[in-house]
């Protein structure tokens, strides 16, 4: 799934709260290049099925390891915003506001406290 979650990626290309794309115009793009890539690229093939069933099963995040592996994707994007931030000095807090409500469970919940004080600070600056 860790593998899976970003493949539409590859097609549709990576969209930020930046881009001003909806959360549903977004999803209704994945799902379109994780259709082709199952049934063009792969041909309709048994991983091509089991490539799109792990990214919905991600999307969905009705499962314990979807919810984990969703967690861990809003916590990178965080790290690299702030990371961004330091080195350019640009304030990337729409990053920060997008994933107010993502973080539901430890470790998660405290790494993301320590890391939006250190966004806090940074503007501070």
């Amino acid at each position: 799934m860790a593998c899976v979650h970003d493949l539409a990626e590859a097609v549709v290309g990576d969209i930020t709260p930046y881009d001003g794309v909806s959360d549903e115009e977004k999803h209704r793009r994945e799902e379109s290049a994780m259709r082709d890539i199952r049934d063009e690229y792969l041909g309709g093939s048994d991983i091509g099925q089991e490539l799109y069933d792990l990214w919905l099963e991600y999307d969905k995040g009705e499962s314990e390891d979807a919810r984990i592996m969703k967690q861990i994707d809003k916590f990178e994007m965080i790290v690299q915003a702030y990371e961004y931030e330091l080195a350019q000095g640009k304030d990337l807090s729409q990053f920060f506001e997008s994933t107010k409500k993502s973080f539901t469970t430890e470790p998660f919940t405290k790494w993301v406290d320590v890391l939006r004080k250190r966004h806090e600070e940074v503007l501070k600056q």
